[in-house]
């Protein structure tokens, strides 16, 4: 079982940054890969970004790709997202997932485990 805490979301201007953070419990995070993944009301879940259980392999949604950032730190237990330049349609509620199998997944139904979820909100 693994337990899932966002952090770190809040109202940012244009071009802004800020870090996301997700705290986990359990004993198996360091073996799992970590994933965000956003959702604006009416719109579908959207892949971000993805990393392995050692750090060592990421993925990036496109339309994040050399503005975010995806690290974890496993004696932390903890999955971080750096978003910089940010635009208004960045603005979704940010959710981190645990995923079933250490190597890195897209797809929302291969993860297991999902947080709350934090608000993030760019302003023009």
């Amino acid at each position: 079982q693994v337990q899932l805490v966002e952090s770190g979301g809040g109202l940012v201007q244009a071009g802004g940054s800020r870090r996301l953070s997700c705290a986990a419990s359990g004993r198996t995070f360091s073996n799992k890969a970590m994933g965000w993944f956003r959702q604006d009301p009416g719109k579908e879940r959207e892949f971000v970004a993805a990393i392995n259980w050692s750090g060592y392999s990421t993925l990036y949604a496109d339309s994040v790709k050399g503005r975010f950032t995806i690290s974890r730190d496993n004696a932390m237990n903890t999955v971080y997202l750096q978003m910089n330049s940010l635009k208004p349609e960045d603005t979704a509620v940010y959710y981190c997932a645990a995923g079933r199998l250490g190597s890195i997944r897209i797809t929302g139904s291969e993860y297991d485990y999902w947080g709350q979820g934090t608000q993030v909100t760019v302003s023009s």
